[in-house]
């Protein structure tokens, strides 16, 4: 039988990601699972003058971030769920996969945007990415598509 013990939720706060929390959160009640939601921070490119004398844009996300996800994990354990969470600095795809293997993780929930054509040609696919190389089963879910959680 598998057994969800840990289940990483990458979280950016678009509607898709929204959408994936409550699916972790059902799945967690479900399979007595714990929670690690995440965030990235992607860097600004190396270009903007960094000399600058005021607090870093990078800190000023990462503080809101980790304030906004604070909140979240205080609403699973309201409802008697193991979550915690964490904000880093990095290439998305890149910090999901390094915290797969750092958190044991073996179910991944996230949101997909469903960009598309030369967007997704440029920008790439962190969703894409994660479930090529992710060593453990990944559930995608996009904000346009049917649920199949209920709010029962």
């Amino acid at each position: 039988m598998f057994k969800i013990h840990t289940i990483l939720c990458p979280v950016d706060f678009s509607d898709a990601s929204k959408k994936a929390i409550r699916y972790a959160k059902e799945f967690a009640g479900n399979m007595g699972a714990s929670v690690y939601l995440l965030n990235v921070v992607e860097p600004r490119p190396m270009a903007v003058d960094v000399s600058l004398s005021y607090v870093p844009f990078e800190a000023d996300m990462e503080k809101a971030a980790q304030e906004d996800l604070d909140g979240i994990v205080q609403e699973f354990k309201r409802v008697g769920l193991k979550a915690e969470c964490g904000v880093v600095i990095g290439n998305p795809a890149d910090s999901i996969l390094e915290n797969i293997e750092m958190c044991n993780v073996n179910l991944v929930i996230m949101g997909s945007h469903g960009k598309k054509g030369l967007s997704r040609l440029i920008m790439g696919s962190v969703a894409e990415t994660v479930v090529r190389k992710a060593n453990c089963p990944v559930l995608i879910v996009k904000s346009e598509e049917k649920e199949f959680i209920g709010d029962e």
